[in-house]
């Protein structure tokens, strides 16, 4: 019994020891992480990667996902000079949405053969052009990981597509969707995509 309680009495003391070495804050990380994929095809448990069909690509509309290396990436080639539109539905089904007020932004895992851009369409504004957006820098063809924040200040608006009527923060707040758009031919590999403080339900 001695033998017992003592290693149980230093598991303790070591998972104490442990956690002031890492803090709160890398706790709360691990315990929020999103964790293993889901039962069908998905990419941090985001499953609807959707070429909507507007502009040429190939596919020309359905899922992106692809099987590849034990677990799927998302591919599209958006083709002529004209604009393409690709979606990613946040809650995996078109009426749901996301409060991502508290976010500080998502890590992407990508290549991409020239520039493009993501909008952060919200469910009171999903329709139109006239969106938040940030640049997605081409890659060169290459993955990269790259941080996109959600600070107001990395967002901006295109002349051409318009200026959304509400801010980028009460975008925030009811988030649909990231739409990617580009009026160039393009070449689009998606590996990962995981937002900071949300967990994708499956479906």
């Amino acid at each position: 019994m001695r033998g017992g309680s003592r290693i149980r009495t230093l598991a303790a003391l070591s998972s104490m020891l442990l956690a002031s070495l890492i803090g709160p804050g890398a706790v709360a990380n691990a315990s929020g992480g999103h964790g293993c994929e889901c039962a069908t095809p998905s990419i941090d448990r985001l499953q609807q990667w959707l070429a909507s069909g507007e502009g040429t690509t190939l596919p020309p509309t359905g899922s992106l996902l692809v099987r590849e290396r034990g677990g799927y990436a998302a591919k599209v080639t958006f083709l002529n000079a004209e604009w393409h539109v690709v979606v990613v539905w946040l809650g995996n089904q078109f009426e749901a949405q996301a409060d991502l007020s508290k976010s500080a932004g998502f890590w992407m895992t990508y290549s991409a053969t020239d520039d493009l851009y993501v909008q952060l369409r919200p469910a009171s504004h999903w329709s139109g052009g006239d969106k938040w957006l940030t640049k997605v820098p081409s890659t060169g063809g290459k993955p990269v990981k790259k941080f996109f924040s959600f600070k107001p200040a990395a967002w901006t608006t295109l002349p051409e597509l318009g200026t959304p009527g509400y801010s980028f923060a009460s975008a925030l707040t009811e988030a649909r969707g990231l739409v990617f758009v580009g009026k160039t031919p393009n070449k689009l590999d998606f590996r990962g995509l995981s937002i900071d403080r949300y967990r994708p339900p499956c479906l």
